[in-house]
Parts: C-alpha cells; structure tokens; sequence
C-alpha cells in the first residue's frame, strides 16, 4: 500500500480463495486489458468474459494470453455454456475450452432448463477438466426460487464438484438475489448463509448498494462478482473502509 495507515482490516492477498473480486469483461480490446491489469492487477482474481462475447470477440486467443501472462484465471460465460449445450453440442464445449486454454468454466441453466441432475453430471464431467464455478438463479425475473430450493440447488452443486457457487444477478443486478429495483433480498441472503460457507459463494453485485450490502455483512474478504473493470479499484477501497460508504467500518475494532 502506498501509505500507512492504522486500524485496516486483513485482505487476503492473490492468489485468494476467499475476497475474491470476479470482473465482468464484456468486450475490452488488448489496449485496454493491458491498462486494466496495470492499476488493478492485486485486486482481480478472475475474469469473465461475459454471456456469449468471446463468440464474436476479435483477437481471442490474443486477449487470453495477455490475462495468462499475469495469472488472472479467465472463463466464458454461463450463457456460452448453455448455447453449446442446448444445441447438444457438451463435447465440442469441452473442446473449445482445451483449445482456448481455458481452466475455469461456468455452469448455468439461468437462460434455458436443464434439469437438476443433469446440471450436476456437466459440473462433475466438467470437473475433471477446469475449476468449476456454477450459477444459481434464474436470469427470468418472473421465476422467483423460494430460499430452501436455493440452498438445496446450491448444496447439490458443490457436492457435484463446483468450487464456487455463483448466486445469480445477471450484469444489471436486478434478478435473482436482488427484486427488481436492485434492492437486496435480504431474507433469502439470510437464510442462504444459514446452510452455505459464505466463502464458497461469489455473489453478483454490479451495483455500489449492493456491494456495500454485503461487505457490512460478511466483511472485507466476501466475494463479489459482475464488478466492471472501471469499478475494481473503487470496490477495492470500499473493501478496506477507504470509501465514505464504509468510513467507519473498521474503525475502533
């Protein structure tokens, strides 16, 4: 850090396993990557390239390999999984990720259904391949998950092979965990963290509220994700009370 100051809280340093900042890249080009990492490297754990971008994305294998030269783990988004496997096309998804390098994966069902235990099978399958991330929630704002089925879906997720389970916002933060005015639904957080590790959840929060919601929760090292790449530095300072939102979180403790 550039100053010493007292009274700040403990953050996990890269490579974390919890405190982990997930970054929503949606189409950066290879400039801009570069002067992304050059500020805010320390404070990203993971990059996704959001839905289905990296099918259009110009200079792919490019951009990948300027994350890998600074260790940042990237995966494709949940919606390019679904698009391989609505299309019964599993094998050429598995493929694809062997070509690009890729060593993280996401699985969903936020756009089409799949079936419970089939979800589960694509995890472990996937699993054997790449570190498994996998997003619950419904990308549909009119299918509301009551919180036991959140937890049970969650639960069964992890046991399959999921490292991290992803709780569902899409990048506007306005479903899933979240009622349509971005407003948190406290009640489900609650009664999730009742029967999840906080630590194994990532949890989508695009918003400054939200995130500010979670870090007076669970403190400085909850993992968020869906932060825009403009945001990470910002976020960082919240996370350590340098940000008039959280001011006074540490102080005195």
């Amino acid at each position: 850090m550039n100053f010493n100051l007292k009274q700040m809280p403990e953050r996990t340093a890269r490579p974390r396993t919890n405190g982990l900042t997930m970054i929503m890249d949606k189409g950066l080009g290879l400039d801009e990557v570069r002067n992304f990492l050059s500020t805010s490297l320390p404070y990203v754990d993971i990059v996704k390239l959001g839905f289905g971008t990296s099918y259009v994305t110009s200079n792919l294998k490019e951009k990948l390999a300027i994350y890998k030269e600074h260790n940042v783990p990237v995966y494709f988004g949940g919606t390019l999984f679904e698009a391989f496997i609505i299309r019964d096309q599993f094998q050429d998804y598995i493929d694809a990720i062997k070509e690009y390098g890729i060593d993280h994966v996401e699985v969903s069902d936020g756009s089409m259904d799949i079936e419970h235990p089939v979800k589960c099978k694509y995890i472990s399958e996937l699993a054997k391949h790449a570190t498994v991330l996998s997003e619950v929630g419904s990308k549909d704002a009119a299918h509301i998950i009551p919180p036991y089925k959140w937890i049970e879906l969650m639960r069964a997720e992890l046991a399959a092979g999921s490292s991290y389970v992803i709780a569902e916002a899409r990048e506007a933060g306005n479903v899933g965990i979240y009622r349509g005015s971005g407003e948190v639904r406290e009640g489900l957080v609650q009664e999730i963290l009742t029967q999840i590790p906080s630590e194994k959840i990532i949890w989508e929060a695009p918003q400054k509220a939200q995130q500010l919601y979670f870090l007076e929760l669970l403190g400085a090292n909850v993992n968020l994700g869906n932060i825009a790449p403009h945001e990470v530095i910002a976020l960082e300072a919240m996370r350590i009370g340098l940000r008039g939102d959280t001011f006074h979180l540490y102080l005195n403790k």
